[in-house]
């Protein structure tokens, strides 16, 4: 791992101020990119730099706090429907466009705006998060418009980040004029056995080793309903334990719900760091169906557990879990995973793979190597500016 840049004589290069934007803020409760934006912000403060991570206010905005030597700025989000995340990154940009050295925005569904502070001649680094615009979730003119926004980003940011080799590929290739486009990934903190509690099972009634998990958004490009019907097909006795929020369910999930039955239980939205980690460090299996993202927490979260994890046949997984993983594209596929799982009899054949899989994570994926990346590629392309 490289060490950080000097400049003349030896002296440490002079530390940068940072606004993160694009997350609902910090501390991290809600998802990826909330998780993202604490381990990047707290790891550069770490070394020095001056980080401002943006939250949303649900009236007015408060006045600033800090998280982890990290000042958290609140701009309000109002209740607009779907434009109310558009609406708050807006804000968002507007109080950034000055006093800072980079502004990194995550997500491309406000890029038209990034071009605020870049007129002030600060830095735009923009995440582009997959393909937003593929998710099933969206409408058509919701598609048209997030399409139009990847094409906009590559033109509106100083530089793009890609969590994910074949993403940052395909910006490459499809807009080649476009900015310049990085590969640094997600990261995550390996869990050895014992480091989670299995007591914490039992709120659920589960013992460990004895269910299979899948956490998710529960759309259908994270094919859950394939993975139900994979483990309807497989008929084994472990039952199938799903965390994802079901509480305002869509046409998606009331299927899903339908054709669930009593082997499959929903436990619904688990935010809550300490039983999640215990629920992937004792699933049997971890069952991965997304396939539009990039580098996903959830898969490399398994990882870090020593799962060992069936994820849906695509570039993004196995870019990430190589060998360290079997692929499906079918229920059938998915059964016949679930099936050799179950024939692991050798406990050692088990803990091999979830060496493997903890290397992996290891040696690509901790945080300190991922805060490296972005701490060099900020010292080569950002330079500190005096404004007020």
């Amino acid at each position: 791992m490289n060490s950080a840049p000097t400049g003349a004589a030896g002296t440490p290069p002079t530390p940068l101020r940072v606004a993160i934007l694009g997350t609902r803020g910090i501390p991290a409760r809600y998802g990826g990119f909330e998780t993202f934006a604490e381990r990047l912000a707290a790891g550069l403060v770490a070394r020095g730099h001056r980080v401002t991570v943006y939250a949303e206010a649900d009236g007015a905005p408060g006045a600033d706090t800090t998280h982890l030597g990290v000042r958290v700025r609140s701009r309000r989000r109002p209740r607009w429907g779907p434009a109310s995340v558009l609406a708050y990154d807006c804000a968002c940009l507007w109080d950034a466009r000055r006093g800072y050295d980079l502004v990194y925005m995550l997500g491309y569904g406000a890029a038209w705006a990034c071009w605020w502070p870049r007129v002030a001649g600060v830095p735009v680094w923009i995440n582009v998060d997959g393909l937003e615009w593929a998710r099933s979730k969206w409408g058509k003119l919701a598609r048209t418009y997030l399409r139009t926004m990847e094409w906009v980003a590559a033109r509106t940011a100083t530089r793009l980040i890609a969590d994910a080799d074949a993403i940052a590929a395909r910006f490459r290739s499809v807009y080649p004029r476009g900015a310049p486009c990085s590969f640094i990934a997600y990261g995550a903190d390996p869990v050895q056995p014992g480091e989670a509690d299995p007591a914490l099972l039992s709120a659920w009634g589960l013992q460990p080793w004895r269910y299979l998990l899948v956490v998710a958004r529960l759309e259908p490009e994270n094919h859950v309903l394939e993975i139900i019907e994979g483990h309807r097909l497989y008929g084994g006795a472990l039952p199938l334990v799903i965390v994802g929020d079901v509480s305002d369910a869509t046409d998606y999930q009331r299927r899903l719900l339908a054709l669930a039955g009593d082997r499959v239980r929903f436990l619904g939205a688990i935010y809550d760091a300490a039983p999640l980690r215990s629920l992937r460090l004792y699933a049997a299996a971890y069952l991965h169906g997304h396939s539009v993202g990039g580098t996903n927490p959830s898969l490399l979260e398994a990882m870090a557990c020593g799962n060992w994890v069936i994820a849906h046949d695509n570039p993004f997984n196995r870019e990430v879990a190589r060998d360290a993983a079997d692929y499906f594209r079918t229920p059938a596929q998915l059964a016949d995973g679930l099936r050799c799982c179950a024939a692991q009899t050798s406990a050692q054949a088990a803990a091999e793979r979830g060496r493997r899989a903890r290397e992996i994570v290891a040696d690509h994926y901790t945080w300190p190597r991922i805060v490296d990346a972005y701490e060099a590629l900020m010292h080569e392309q950002c330079t500190p500016r005096r404004s007020p």
